[in-house]
């Protein structure tokens, strides 16, 4: 018995597009319990830098990321933040022609999303001292 390969493509691409905005509702839905929890107002300031990536220094979205204090967030939450700054830094990189990701290789200074991970997840200093602008001088950090 023999399948018809185009009826099974279209089932499968069927599937994968219902799956696909299944994924979009959930992520949705976890930015806006994110919004309207009770870190919100700092989150919406985050997002919106997010979503304004060309009128954003680097050093002023360090530098507020680094005056949220991570600790005291979810994570549940800070995942929705992760998700938010590699979604919006992907796109303005292929706005751009460039490749949607380029982490930094161990010898070479992190890039901004690096930076952001790290913060957000606690794996950067937060008393460390120093300044955003020194982050970005140390890292020599455009927003790749």
């Amino acid at each position: 018995m023999r399948r018809n390969s185009k009826q099974d493509r279209e089932r499968e691409r069927a599937g994968d597009a219902k799956m696909f905005r299944a994924w979009k509702k959930f992520h949705r839905e976890e930015r806006e319990a994110a919004l309207a929890g009770p870190h919100g107002v700092m989150l919406a300031e985050l997002f919106r830098m997010f979503e304004n990536l060309s009128c954003v220094s680097p050093i002023q979205l360090i530098g507020f990321a680094r005056s949220i204090d991570w600790a005291e967030i979810d994570s549940d939450t800070r995942l929705v933040v992760l998700h938010e700054a590699n979604t919006a830094i992907s796109h303005f990189r292929e706005t751009r022609g460039e490749e949607p990701i380029d982490d930094a290789l161990p010898h070479e200074p992190l890039r901004v999303f690096q930076l952001i991970r790290s913060l957000v997840m606690n794996e950067f200093p937060a008393s460390a001292g120093e300044s955003p602008s020194e982050l970005i001088r140390q890292n020599s950090g455009v927003v790749k």
